[in-house]
Order: C-alpha cells, then sequence, then structure tokens
C-alpha cells in the first residue's frame, strides 16, 4: 500500500547513513566516539521492531477495511431485526372457537379454554390499532363469529403487553366492511398498557421497495417474512363476491393464518392489511390495503 512504503521509507529515513561513518582503533578509545557507536547500534537494533510496528498496523488498517465493507450487511440485518421487535408486540393471534352446548353451559359462562368443548374452527392475524383495545383484522378471519345467529361462536385473541407479557382475551365485533375484508375487533384490557401499530400510508409506494408480513400462518407465531411491493392497483375479490381495488400485491410469503395481519414498510408502518393469496402455477402474491392511515 502507498501509505505502508510512505511509513516505511519515513522510518528508514531516521537511520544515519552508516556508510558515510568511519571507525578506527584511534577513535574506539574516545568516550564519545563510543556513544556515537553505541547509539547507532542502538537505532539499528530497534529497526526490525520498528518494521513490525509498522507491519501490525498495516494488517490492522486492512482488517478494518474488510469490516467496513461487512458492515452494510451487517446494518441491513440488524434494520431488520430492529424493525421486527419494534413491530411484533402490536401483532395478535386470533382463533375462532366454536363452543360445544352442554345444558349446564349458557352464553355468559363459557370459557374460552381449548378443549373437547371448544373447538378451533380457524385461524388467523390482527394488529391493535390502539391503546383501549380495538383490533383490525380481515372479515373472513371472523366472518362466522359476525355472521353467527347461534351463539356457538367466541373469538379468543393472543396478545401481548408493552412489557412483552402474554395473555388472551375475547373479542367481541364492533364493526365489519365485507366489501373490503376488514373487521375491528374490541378486547377489554383494563389496566393493561398495549402498543398500538405505527400507522403509514400506501398513496406514496414504489414498485421495487421493501416489504415486510408479519402473522401467524399455520399457528406459528410471530413469524416475519420480507419481500417487495411487486405491484400496485390490484383488483382481487372480496368476500361478498365484489371487488377490492387499489390493492398492494406482494412477494412476501404469506400463507393461511397471515390473513388480518399488517403490512409494513421499511419504517415499520403499516401500509396494508394482508388478505389474500393466489397461486398460479409457481407464482405467488399477496395484497393487503390500507388508506390513508385510516380504518
Amino acid at each position: 500500500m502507498v501509505l505502508g512504503s510512505f511509513s516505511l521509507l519515513h522510518i528508514h529515513n531516521h537511520f544515519p547513513p552508516i556508510h558515510k561513518h568511519y571507525i578506527t582503533s584511534s577513535s574506539s578509545n574516545n568516550p564519545k566516539s563510543q556513544k556515537n557507536l553505541l547509539t547507532r547500534r542502538r537505532t539499528i537494533a530497534f529497526g526490525p521492531i520498528l518494521f513490525v510496528a509498522v507491519a501490525s498496523s498495516l494488517t490492522h488498517l486492512a482488517i478494518a477495511q474488510q469490516q467496513q465493507e461487512e458492515d452494510p450487511l451487517e446494518q441491513e440485518e440488524d434494520r431488520v431485526v430492529k424493525l421486527f421487535q419494534e413491530a411484533s408486540p402490536s401483532v395478535v393471534f386470533i382463533k375462532d372457537l366454536e363452543i360445544v352446548r352442554s345444558p349446564k353451559t349458557t352464553s355468559d359462562d363459557v370459557n374460552l379454554i381449548e378443549d373437547e368443548n371448544a373447538k378451533v374452527e380457524g385461524t388467523g392475524s390482527g394488529f391493535i390499532w390502539d391503546k383501549f383495545g380495538h383490533i383490525v383484522t380481515n372479515y373472513h378471519v371472523v366472518a362466522k363469529l359476525a355472521t353467527d345467529g347461534s351463539g356457538i361462536h367466541r373469538c379468543k385473541i393472543y396478545l401481548a403487553d408493552t412489557r412483552g407479557n402474554g395473555f388472551y382475551r375475547e373479542g367481541k365485533i364492533v364493526g365489519v366492511d365485507p366489501a373490503y375484508d376488514l373487521a375491528v375487533l374490541k378486547v377489554n384490557v383494563e389496566g393493561i398498557e398495549l402498543k398500538p401499530v405505527a400507522v403509514g400510508t400506501s398513496q406514496n409506494l414504489h414498485v421495487g421497495q421493501s416489504c415486510f408480513a408479519i402473522g401467524n400462518p399455520y399457528g406459528y407465531e410471530n413469524t416475519l417474512t420480507t419481500g417487495v411491493v411487486s405491484g400496485l392497483g390490484r383488483e382481487i375479490p372480496s368476500p361478498n363476491g365484489r371487488a377490492i381495488r387499489g390493492a398492494i400485491q406482494t412477494d412476501a410469503d404469506i400463507n393461511a393464518g397471515n390473513s388480518g395481519g399488517p403490512l409494513i414498510d421499511s419504517y415499520g408502518h403499516v401500509i396494508g392489511v394482508n388478505t389474500a393469496t393466489f397461486t398460479r402455477k409457481v407464482t405467488h402474491s399477496a395484497f393487503g390495503r390500507i388508506k390513508n392511515g385510516r380504518k
């Protein structure tokens, strides 16, 4: 390296030009001459040590440069890890339970314990909208509960507080929009502090931007998948048969159980609700939608 050559030349230039000094027997007895000779010998003796020091410095410089080259990848990984850690506490796991009635059981005293009296009919995801316990999810995740006239369906929601303590509550439907495959649930969180999602907007998205899906595919809680925005302005069918326009297409893996979970951008802001998966040959795509940060 140029820096190394310069350093070595700089050090060698401090050595006395040995070939210009002549040591004779007549001067060897001179104390001043002996002192100069001893000084020169010490300087020459330190030469290899200085050389080793320079070589060691160059080695450390090379290692530092290599680490700098690796830093961008490490920084990107750290960013995704932090993004998941920040967003995942706001994601919930939803189970649709069908209660088996018995003569001793009424609609008011049914618990949410999954046993022979409570069968899991389906699972999905959702996210915490505000600190009051409102949960956003897909309509089709809670469609049986929304249309249940017999009172045998219950919605069991697993969530966590700001300290990371997990718990579950029964979710009650407070609003639905089948035309956009959206539903809002409410859970009782009195005395519990929740972490709502950071709401973004889908208006300024561009194809190629990174995006991330968090949900519970096949019951595996808090699963992260990554991808990019593959397309904008797509059209998909809603549960009531009407078209949902302006949907976001992404290649982030979204499977059964992901429905209702958030699609987030690189800043951790929710830009869509994962709502469907289409498979044609080997093409996988999923869609989400949120507009102007409003429910």
